[in-house]
């Protein structure tokens, strides 16, 4: 085989080495896995000063929920909850509907599954941390996606008779991709 004909045969191979190379690392773009997520921006409701973000991500044991809370009373304890519906225009919330429960009708819990957790305030009045929510998701019969989230004044464990199972809303954003 002439030097030419070799020179030819090795260029082909490496030009096809070359394309084959960048046309996988583009399919791994493609098929990669992207996470779910979804944010929600937490307004004051009337007469409070409470504020927030929240971020959800779903992991493979639940929904990481991290929040960034201020605007609450010093050294105090609230309930962070999904409501069924997503909607927080009513100056108190209350219309944001019942606590998120999809499995109630399965399940014989006393905690529905939008009742998320206790969130402490510091002695500044803000909390930043994450929680994970392992029966929710952000699609599916359990997805919390269009849905309000509520940061209540008190801890559900306080109010066992309300129609929410906690304190008054202080503030109120919807779920959104």
């Amino acid at each position: 085989m002439s030097l030419i004909a070799r020179w030819s045969t090795s260029a082909a191979t490496g030009l096809a080495l070359t394309v084959g190379t960048l046309l996988l690392g583009g399919c791994g773009i493609l098929f990669q896995n992207h996470e779910k997520r979804a944010d929600a921006m937490l307004q004051p409701t009337a007469g409070s000063s409470a504020s927030g973000s929240l971020t959800f991500i779903e992991r493979a044991d639940g929904v990481q929920v991290s929040y960034n809370l201020s605007g609450m009373a010093p050294n105090s304890e609230h309930a962070l909850q999904i409501h069924e519906r997503g909607d927080c225009i009513v100056s108190n919330s209350s219309d944001g509907g019942p606590v998120f429960s999809p499995a109630a009708e399965r399940s014989h819990s006393s905690k529905p599954e939008g009742d998320l957790a206790t969130i402490r305030a510091d002695a500044n009045g803000s909390a930043t941390g994450f929680i994970v929510a392992p029966d929710v998701s952000l699609d599916g019969v359990r997805s919390v996606l269009s849905r309000a989230v509520l940061l209540h004044r008190d801890t559900s464990d306080s109010y066992s008779l309300s129609p929410h199972g906690a304190g008054p809303a202080l503030a109120c954003g919807v779920i959104r991709q």
